[in-house]
């Protein structure tokens, strides 16, 4: 475990609590962060969007136990996501909150959106001819071939990258025409707060039975009327909302192209496999230190983490 950042002059420290779908990081950030007397800053991509709540086991605000949360349902569901965007407002939240004395807790399982706040990265540039282009040949034939495409003219990029992720895929392509690769323009892991990264994981076993469980009680909430009240709102427009797990297979469903216990199936495989990749993501970044939050003194061994740093 290192503190990230250059040095005293550094401002922080900022916890990040990070790791794959489904580990129970909501559960242990409220515990974090009433134990570090700080606020939580959300860095899941698609809590952002206003309205998925089922889907993408958002905490409701009577679950929060009084701990405030922050970048919550900022974005309408037709919004492409825009990861420059997110870095400034996540940033403003975080330096608000330091200089209130305040600890922010940012806690979610987009590895681009946690480097967006706490690594120096600047993003590059757009065309928007060229990116119209690949949206409309996303529309017309799917992300599949935006993948292969991909997976030909930067295999790394390609393979950080789920395969229905549209969006992703189409700003990788962008980026490659532009610059040459999109893997040259992931950040080096250069911190501009003083920062503790922590990541939680269960045995393989065990947490493949809690993204089964996990689905099924979205399903017994009201996941697919959810689906229907935002595809109302025109969810299926959305290049990156509508393409979320979960998401995409009920609006499949409602459009009549699977079942849905064959939506509730692809829901549940698609997320393993979305784990896989994020286990390689933060695995590659060799600051976080690993826990099981199933043990019963991980949140103590994690505050020593902390406060180590503090």
């Amino acid at each position: 475990m290192t503190d990230t950042g250059a040095g005293s002059s550094v401002p922080g420290p900022v916890v990040v609590l990070a790791g794959p779908t489904a580990t129970g990081k909501s559960d242990l950030s409220l515990r974090l962060a009433q134990a570090l007397e700080g606020e939580v800053v959300n860095t899941d991509s698609m809590q952002l969007y206003r309205g998925m709540d089922i889907g993408t086991a958002k905490l409701p605000a009577g679950q929060r136990q009084g701990i405030r949360h922050h970048l919550l349902d900022v974005w309408d569901v037709r919004k492409t996501a825009n990861a420059a965007e997110y870095q400034t407002m996540a940033r403003s939240v975080v330096d608000g909150l330091l200089a209130a004395g305040k600890v922010p807790v940012l806690v979610g399982g987009s590895g681009l959106y946690i480097q967006a706040v706490t690594d120096r990265m600047e993003f590059p540039g757009t065309d928007p001819v060229l990116r119209a282009e690949l949206e409309a040949e996303l529309e017309r034939c799917g992300s599949a071939v935006l993948h292969s495409r991909l997976a030909q003219v930067d295999p790394a990029a390609a393979e950080a990258i789920l395969p229905s992720n549209g969006r992703r895929l189409v700003r990788a392509l962008e980026v490659v025409a532009l610059k040459g690769s999109f893997t040259a323009t992931l950040p080096r892991p250069e911190s501009v707060y003083r920062t503790v990264h922590i990541a939680l994981d269960r045995d393989v076993g065990v947490l493949d039975e809690r993204i089964a469980r996990r689905v099924d009680m979205m399903w017994e909430q009201g996941f697919v009327g959810e689906v229907e009240r935002l595809a109302g709102q025109g969810l299926a427009e959305g290049l990156t909302a509508g393409r979320a797990l979960g998401y995409r297979q009920i609006l499949d469903h409602l459009n009549g192209e699977l079942s849905l216990e064959q939506a509730r199936e692809k829901t549940v495989t698609g997320t393993r496999r979305f784990v896989r990749r994020q286990r390689s993501w933060f695995g590659r970044d060799k600051r976080y230190a690993w826990f099981d939050p199933g043990d019963t003194d991980a949140l103590t061994r994690i505050l020593e983490q902390v406060t180590a740093h503090r």
